[in-house]
């Protein structure tokens, strides 16, 4: 009997350390994976605030340069 002991502890012990190198690594990974995810949604609302800030900027653009063009006397109807 007593020579049985090492072996059944030495088996139990690989499989929880296995098991719980196992959960470790995967934890690990799932975090990379979750900051990953978060960079890219932080990449895309940023550019679709430049996206935004460009399409106001063209706009304006657009406006000032009518108001000024019509206020200098040029004919900007539609035909």
């Amino acid at each position: 009997m007593m020579d049985w002991i090492p072996i059944v502890f030495v088996t139990f012990k690989v499989l929880v350390l296995g098991t719980g190198m196992f959960f470790a690594i995967k934890w690990h990974y799932d975090q990379g994976t979750k900051e990953k995810e978060m960079a890219q949604r932080a990449v895309l609302r940023a550019g679709g605030k430049v996206a935004a800030v460009f399409l106001l900027s063209l706009l304006s653009l657009g406006l000032v340069t009518f108001v000024l063009g019509g206020m200098l006397g040029l004919d900007l109807a539609f035909p």
